[in-house]
């Protein structure tokens, strides 16, 4: 698990002066793989014991294990340079290879469970996200409603249950319709899961269930031309399909388990 969905988990547990050492760590992420508690604390203006508590706030042992996590992302950073085709090859194979290693029973129980699903998408690019979500799921007579503005969203936010279930679409998760619509919701303890790039944003921290995808960018051009560089949308269409296959899969185990224990009830006389 990267630190940026770490402190998304665990955001609201946070304070003011947590999040002074989380901004420092964000923007000197290199230097604070290799500095020592007393150098961060010192780079913080907090005590050594302080750190120690933000890492366990974050369900961490302490610096150690957070400086390890660093390290981890480190080394398993993309570098994309000059056989292009090759780099976005690896790219879609370690993407897929890492959803599906994710575990997404939380989500598909929510779609499951709700009486209604509603969605909203926060840009152009998300809206065709949200078309893909919308044919996956019709498969499986699952609809959902697209909200395409705040007007209609505050109407509609009147009259949901908490047997109700919202599916946000947003890059960076900061968006101001998203972050209001978001609070509202939890307000109401309306479920919520967000798909969002995997950074510290305000959406993730208030979804019920966040799940997270890592865009890359692909310099195409020789640099200095101008041009900006590429950037691969893949893992948003990609993270639909997996979802919607393990909701399938979600749903057949949910099937067997009421089966056994079905079977496995005492017969009446």
């Amino acid at each position: 698990m990267q630190l940026d969905e770490i402190i998304n988990k665990h955001k609201q547990d946070l304070n003011a002066t947590d999040m002074v050492i989380w901004k420092y760590i964000v923007m000197h992420r290199q230097t604070v793989r290799h500095i020592s508690i007393h150098e961060l604390a010192r780079a913080c203006s907090v005590s050594s014991t302080t750190i120690v508590r933000f890492a366990q706030k974050l369900g961490l042992d302490g610096f150690g294990e957070l400086k390890a996590v660093l390290k981890m992302e480190e080394a398993t950073g993309e570098v994309y340079h000059e056989d292009v085709l090759k780099d976005l090859g690896n790219f879609y194979i370690q993407t897929g290879q890492k959803l599906m290693a994710r575990n997404f029973d939380a989500a598909s129980k929510l779609v499951h469970e709700a009486n209604r699903i509603f969605t909203y998408a926060s840009g152009y690019v998300q809206s065709n996200v949200v078309q893909e979500l919308k044919r996956l799921f019709f498969y499986d007579n699952v609809l959902i409603y697209e909200i395409r503005g705040r007007e209609e969203f505050n109407a509609i936010v009147q009259n949901v249950t908490k047997d109700d279930c919202f599916i946000f679409i947003s890059f960076s998760g900061e968006s101001p319709n998203v972050t209001d619509f978001a609070q509202q919701l939890q307000l109401r303890d309306i479920p919520l899961v967000s798909i969002t790039k995997l950074h510290d944003n305000t959406l993730a921290s208030l979804s019920t269930v966040n799940l997270y995808v890592s865009p890359a960018r692909f310099q195409l051009d020789k640099e200095g031309d101008g041009r900006p560089p590429f950037q691969s949308m893949m893992p948003y269409f990609l993270l639909l399909e997996i979802w919607y296959v393990k909701y399938r899969v979600y749903l057949h185990q949910k099937e067997l388990e009421e089966s056994q224990a079905e079977n496995a009830a005492p017969k009446a006389k």
